[in-house]
């Protein structure tokens, strides 16, 4: 009774599948015109191909639209760590700039110390309590610093050297200075008669050198240069040390006060230049006042 069966659902089975390939064979022939049935399996097929084709295509739109994403994000990655890089390739080219232009200016200021052995260093600390008083740089009495040299950089006069150790020394900064740190100073007058005084303070409201002993009669210009005069023997004559920005009579009024704006940044100091005495210098007398 089994066996009946089986052979009859084969026999099902095989008539099925002639008649199916029968469809398939004369659905296929070139016809201008199909059957009901064919137009039938045709718009079910079509039918269910379009249900089919729909999530399908959004699906695999939805693939393609997540992996561009992802590749622009990737790229984006790619271009940030470019672009640090590139930052920090400019800030280091405009650091290095900023240091060969230093060591120019200061090797060309060298140049003008005709009398002078200059003694090129660098700044390697400030002390948080004295900022702007001090700076500590990297040569001493090995490289022949000693006491009260004068401390320039490419702008002109900063300090004077306060104290040396063999491979180091203390720079005292104009702004640290006061009226036992006099600089004999000439205000530069274009018609050659340039009048005489004395830097003998810095006043820290306002950031200016203190320049004194300026006779009543005489009339400075906002803007006009003033120098070292190189009395004394501390100081190389014709070292910047900045500009007549106001002038006051003193409290006494019998002499003025002018204020000087300092030539040579105080603040942001790299590379300077230790004015190191010949042994004649050396043996000279100290500046004036001090």
């Amino acid at each position: 009774m089994p066996s009946f069966f089986r052979r009859k659902i084969l026999i099902l089975v095989l008539v099925a599948f002639i008649i199916f390939v029968t469809l398939i064979g004369f659905s296929i022939r070139e016809r201008e015109n199909i059957s009901a049935p064919e137009r039938f399996i045709l718009d079910t097929t079509g039918v269910l191909q379009s249900i089919i084709h729909t999530p399908v295509e959004w699906v695999d739109n939805s693939i393609e639209t997540f992996q561009d994403v992802l590749r622009v994000y990737e790229q984006n990655e790619v271009l940030k760590e470019r672009l640090a890089e590139y930052e920090g390739l400019i800030v280091e080219n405009q650091e290095l700039e900023e240091e060969v232009e230093e060591l120019r200016g200061t090797m060309e200021r060298a140049e003008g110390l005709e009398k002078y052995s200059p003694v090129q260093a660098s700044v390697i600390a400030r002390s948080p309590e004295k900022w702007f008083e001090q700076v500590t740089i990297n040569r001493g009495s090995k490289h022949g610093v000693e006491k009260d040299m004068a401390v320039i950089t490419k702008e002109g006069l900063i300090g004077k050297v306060q104290s040396t150790a063999a491979f180091h020394s203390t720079v005292k900064l104009l702004s640290g200075f006061d009226t036992s740190n006099k600089i004999s100073s000439w205000v530069v007058k274009k018609n050659g008669d340039n009048v005489f005084g004395l830097v003998e303070g810095y006043d820290e409201e306002s950031g200016r050198l203190l320049l004194g002993g300026i006779n009543l009669d005489v009339k400075l210009k906002k803007g006009e240069k003033v120098i070292s005069t190189g009395l004394g023997g501390v100081f190389p004559s014709r070292l910047q040390i900045g500009t007549v920005d106001e002038v006051k009579n003193d409290e006494y009024g019998l002499t003025k006060t002018a204020y000087i704006e300092p030539a040579a940044d105080l603040y942001e100091i790299n590379q300077v230049i230790i004015a190191r005495r010949s042994v004649q210098q050396g043996k000279a007398s100290k500046e004036e006042n001090s």
